[in-house]
């Protein structure tokens, strides 16, 4: 079920409402929010913690049901589908970066960058190279046979985010991508989504409390209280400005 980008908006959001709970305790998280990403660039999502930011994500990830409203990925509406259909579509076309790493502990690093491979059909031997080459891409080549138990935080990190990138997604997620990296590796994990935005038919949108890494984004959208409340286009070289200052 891969598909064929065309040039142009990536992600659609519309009107996209969506509820945690029942009765008195129902909790509105998100709040007829619209958005859109365009292919050929990195969109970054700020705002306090709890305004719907990972909710959002989740939902545009497919990994999660919206009560109401559209989200159309490349032309794909994802309400549309039904859960066997959304699972095909995400494992071609989405890759997804957990802030919680979510890797396998009895996998090595290669395995468990080879899975997104393995899932669509890719040769063993074919998705071990392939994971390999992505491992290169993060510094982590020579950790390939290592399991994630023994790496640290920013390490598994890195692992997430090449098994994330390894079958060339049209469509990257992140949550928290930077959050266990030191400056330099947070660099070049920067450095990597700016080179997938930047391919053809691509586009990256990030969560992050980072403002160290808000120079890569092309636009910033901060949310506050489930709504998408400022859309920011970053001028290369100069420090993003928001009407309202973000909290830290």
């Amino acid at each position: 079920m891969a598909i064929d980008p065309a040039k142009g908006t990536a992600v659609h959001v519309r009107s996209v409402n969506k509820s945690f709970g029942d009765g008195a305790a129902r909790l509105h998280v998100l709040k007829d929010v619209h958005l859109e990403a365009y292919t050929g660039e990195i969109m970054m999502l700020v705002g306090p913690s709890g305004c719907g930011k990972t909710t959002l994500l989740s939902a545009i990830a497919g990994t999660l049901r919206i009560d109401s409203g559209e989200i159309d990925v490349f032309g794909n509406e994802l309400q549309q589908m039904r859960n066997s259909a959304l699972t095909r579509f995400r494992a071609a076309n989405i890759g997804f970066i957990f802030q919680q790493f979510n890797l396998i502990p009895t996998l090595s690093c290669a395995e468990n960058v080879s899975v997104p491979l393995l899932i669509r059909g890719i040769p063993a031997s074919t998705a071990k190279k392939r994971a390999r080459e992505a491992l290169d891409s993060v510094g982590m080549g020579d950790r390939w046979n290592e399991r994630p138990g023994k790496l640290s935080g920013g390490q598994q990190q890195r692992i997430a985010i090449a098994r994330a990138l390894v079958h060339e997604p049209p469509l990257v997620i992140c949550d928290e991508p930077t959050a266990a990296l030191d400056a330099a590796n947070g660099e070049i994990v920067l450095d990597l989504f700016r080179q997938v935005a930047r391919s053809a038919n691509r586009a990256v949108i990030i969560v992050t409390h980072d403002s160290r890494i808000f120079s890569y984004a092309d636009r910033i959208a901060r949310m506050d209280d489930g709504r998408i409340v400022e859309v920011h286009h970053v001028i290369p070289g100069e420090a993003p400005h928001f009407e309202h200052e973000l909290p830290h």
